[in-house]
């Protein structure tokens, strides 16, 4: 298990020094996980020890959402004065992201059958 626990936390700074060094853009713990998923691509599987770890996380995942609970709630009168700011803004990006995410496929599907 330490063993696992030790993998997670190598490809966490090794995704930390990338993002510090070549990446800054991107956070370094995003980063630590696509080079852990690609180190395990390679292996072609995950050992016992890794697994026991990521299973351990996985059941406590839902305290995650604590702390963004509480911010809701301690924020509450501010989200109230602005909600239809908020919905407008969601409400737009969630069709903006829709109607780009269609014309890419479609451009995409275009070149495909030219092809």
């Amino acid at each position: 298990m330490i063993f696992g626990l030790v993998q997670i936390l190598l490809f966490q700074s090794l995704g930390e020094l990338v993002s510090k060094f070549l990446l800054p853009t991107l956070p370094g713990p995003v980063i630590g996980l696509v080079l852990l998923v690609l180190w395990l691509v390679l292996r072609k599987g995950i050992n016992s020890d890794l697994a026991m770890v990521g299973d351990g996380f996985s059941q406590y995942l839902g305290l995650l959402f604590v702390p963004a609970a509480v911010g809701v709630v301690l924020f509450l009168p501010q989200l109230k004065a602005n909600a239809l700011a908020i919905i407008s803004a969601l409400i737009g990006s969630v069709i903006l992201t829709i109607a780009s995410s269609a014309f890419v496929a479609r451009l995409l599907s275009k070149k495909e059958s030219h092809e």
